[in-house]
């Protein structure tokens, strides 16, 4: 015991000298959130911005410039495939972020995962593939890869001084900055990246489009993008709704959506519809899972099975119909409930210069031509200076060829062979490099022969210098260049769209009406808002109502499941549903509390469902002013699924009672001076507008009222001609007491 005693201590105080050699341990310093943001916060966030998750004007993001610049200096443009293992390895060099992010990085570049309009890695082994989720890549070890054709347009005069290199993390080698494209690579293929408080989303194009865009707009700045570039070309395929003005939007500002929808075919033999191309938002598991869902909510009863056919020949999803189900109109269903049709959100963020900007289309044609401009003209550069090297030394070898026994004589006369170069440069008037070159010359060089082709070659060059020199001066002539280079990599790499357009007149679209199962039920409302559906055989079964105490059955009606239901409230609103939206019940249960169900504000309650089919009904609002409102019921049908509707009736006096028929009738009024009307609803003209104030029937004194309403029967007065009016407003009798029929006491 002592003894452990005694190791802690020692311990505790190792740790205390420990801190004391440490300057400043232990003190908590306080700082303002403004600064740890400034010094920790914003660097990482431009790094992801600059660095990861945004691509450049190439069309690449670092990893995956840094990934195919590794496999072009491995050798993998030409000659057969590596383990692409070795090539994760050797791009570790470069991007030292784990090989398996490296690696995932290759998958989606690669021909086998079918993610890219033109994949950059020509690959072999299994890598997955871009529309199924759960189709797993095999391991680096297993695959091969080289780079495919196309890239040999990425890399073209790479070492030229197109471009300009930086040196890697660790300095021990260097790396480009951006590639020199030869096309528009930022458009042709799919880019997606998410960075801190913004985001990149550029939808891929018909490579052979974008170059005749390209080509259009540098010879003519005028040029309609739309003209020439039809909209997006997914790898995956797929039928594109075509829409001038969305894609307008995109071609100007960046950003818009474009919906894709699936491709299929129905086999009649087999009565079923294969899929076999789907949009490039979506997965085959996730449209089988949302079928699923539908299957069993029982909103989709054509079909008996769904099943996933993708094989080596590609994706195939076969969906099993139900006999004499009409697959177009199932499709057009499922195009509707399914991600089989989705959109595609635009935002063409690129970095320009190190800077984010959304651009169109053409901002970034105009941005890309720059940039190739300055590519061609560095390359240009190169060369020139290249061939005057080569002409100095050709001229020094001139000026030597003129008397080369005097060459031969200084050469054998020299006693050092460091003394060769300057006597030589003494003895012709030449410069070092050109000394250099001349003594460098093998003695079976010096023939007529050899002289003449040298002659040849320096008016060749004097041509070819003269050329540069004239392109470098003519903006025009770089643009040609360009424009001839365009032409070619259209020719060679160019395909036919993948994904087809389809106009909005060419579909016929599907009303948005869901098959409701359509069965006798009663429907009962009570007085505190409590809704049930039941059956008939259930209402057979049990007919004792359960409700909360004080509570009873305001409304009972018989009818069917597809019906609609508006439930009037006191706050001058309509909220619509049906009765099939509600689930069967038992008279046993409390219902569903209609306010809770459909989302009532607040303090607001129940006045009056009505029932409807066609919206034929016409509703009489009966206000405590006396006015009555005749609206028709169909002022309150709309063509879209609004749930919920304001100024359903006028506000300008509390609501007494509401009836809805399809007919008129007469109608017994009461007011609080126990004065009663009869009248019929034929008198009253109905207005449009739902919020209107109505028209006086009953005239009321000064602090009486409306007391009540019911629609009449023949039993509530032994004589109804007494209380009738001819004429609106009336003031109404008094009943007599022979006149006072059965139901009297339920007015």
């Amino acid at each position: 015991m002592i003894t452990d005693m005694a190791k802690k201590k020692t311990s505790s105080e190792k740790k205390v000298n420990v801190n004391a050699q440490i300057e400043g341990a232990g003190i908590v310093l306080e700082q303002p959130i403004t600064t740890t943001l400034e010094t920790n916060y914003l660097p990482y966030a431009m790094s992801v911005i600059i660095s990861r998750a945004l691509p450049e004007i190439d069309g690449f993001k670092p990893s995956h410039r840094k990934l195919l610049y590794t496999m072009y200096k491995m050798g993998l443009l030409s000659g057969s495939r590596t383990k692409s293992a070795n090539v994760v390895g050797q791009t570790m060099r470069l991007n030292p972020h784990g090989e398996g992010a490296i690696y995932e990085t290759m998958v989606r570049l690669s021909r086998g995962c079918e993610a890219l309009l033109h994949p950059y890695v020509d690959s072999k082994g299994n890598f997955g593939k871009a529309y199924s989720r759960d189709m797993a890549y095999a391991a680096s070890r297993y695959t091969e890869v080289k780079l495919d054709a196309i890239c040999g347009e990425l890399f073209r005069d790479i070492d030229k001084d197109t471009v300009d290199f930086v040196p890697n993390y660790d300095n021990t080698t260097t790396e480009p900055l951006l590639l020199p494209v030869t096309y528009p690579s930022v458009l042709v293929n799919a880019n997606v990246g998410i960075a801190v408080s913004m985001a990149s989303a550029i939808c891929p194009f018909n490579l052979k489009e974008v170059c005749d865009t390209t080509i259009a707009l540098l010879k003519n700045k005028d040029h309609n993008v739309a003209d020439t570039l039809k909209g997006p070309d997914f790898p995956g395929g797929g039928l594109m709704i075509y829409n001038a003005e969305e894609l307008e939007k995109i071609y100007r500002t960046g950003r818009g959506s474009v919906k894709i929808r699936a491709r299929y075919n129905y086999d009649k033999d087999q009565n079923c519809i294969e899929i076999t191309e789907i949009p490039p938002t979506t997965t085959v598991e996730a449209i089988i899972d949302k079928i699923g869902e539908l299957i069993k909510a029982a909103k989709i009863r054509e079909i008996s099975d769904v099943r996933d056919e993708t094989d080596l020949s590609g994706l195939k999803l076969t969906i099993d119909l139900k006999r004499g189900i009409d697959a177009d109109k199932l499709m057009a269903k499922l195009y509707r409930m399914t991600p089989l049709e989705d959109s595609y959100s635009c935002n063409f963020n690129i970095l320009i210069g190190g800077s984010p900007q959304v651009m169109g289309v053409y901002q970034i044609i105009e941005e890309w031509a720059a940039f190739r401009y300055e590519c061609v003209r560095r390359r240009t550069l190169f060369d020139l200076q290249k061939k005057k090297d080569k002409l100095h030394l050709l001229k020094g070898l001139g000026t030597i060829l003129l008397d080369i026994d005097k060459a031969i004589r200084i050469i054998r006369e020299t006693d050092e062979e460091a003394e060769v170069v300057p006597n030589l440069m003494i003895g012709f008037g030449i410069d070092e490099i050109q000394a250099d070159y001349v003594a460098e010359i093998k003695l079976r060089y010096l023939n007529k022969e050899y002289i003449l082709k040298r002659l040849q070659e320096t008016d060749d060059l004097e041509k070819a210098i003269a050329e540069m020199e004239e392109i470098l001066r003519d903006k025009k002539r770089i643009h040609k260049i360009i424009i001839e280079e365009l032409e070619q990599v259209s020719k060679k790499f160019g395909k036919p769209r993948k994904t087809l357009l389809t106009y909005p007149e060419e579909i016929e679209e599907e009303e948005e009406i869901e098959e409701i199962a359509d069965y006798p039920v009663n429907l009962f409302l009570t007085a505190e808002g409590y809704f049930k559906k039941i059956t008939p055989q259930s209402l057979r079964m049990s007919s004792v109502q359960k409700l909360k105490e004080g509570d009873e059955i305001k409304t009972h009606l018989e009818t069917t499941n597809n019906i609609d239901l508006l439930f009037f409230t006191d706050k001058c609103q309509v909220y619509k549903s049906n009765a099939a939206e509600f689930d069967d019940t038992k008279a046993s249960v409390m219902g569903d509390y209609i306010p809770a169900k459909l989302g009532f504000d607040e303090d607001e309650k129940l006045f009056a469902m009505v029932a409807t089919k066609d919206y034929s009904e016409t509703v009489l609002f009966f206000f405590l002013n006396g006015k009555v409102g005749k609206v028709p019921l169909k002022s309150y049908e709309t063509k879209t699924k609004r749930k919920k509707l304001a100024n359903a009736y006028s506000d300008k006096s509390p609501l007494v009672a509401l009836f809805a028929s399809a007919e008129d009738g007469e109608y017994l009024l009461t007011s609080s001076a126990q004065k009663k009307l009869l009248f019929n609803s034929a008198m009253i003209a109905p207005k449009s507008t739902r919020d209107t104030q109505g028209v006086a029937v009953l005239t009321v004194k000064k602090n009486h009222f409306l007391e009540s309403v019911a629609q009449f029967d023949e039993n509530m007065l032994a004589n109804p001609h007494r209380y009738r009016t001819k004429t609106l407003p009336s003031a109404g009798i008094k009943l007599r007491e022979e006149d006072a029929g059965e139901q009297l006491s339920l007015i």
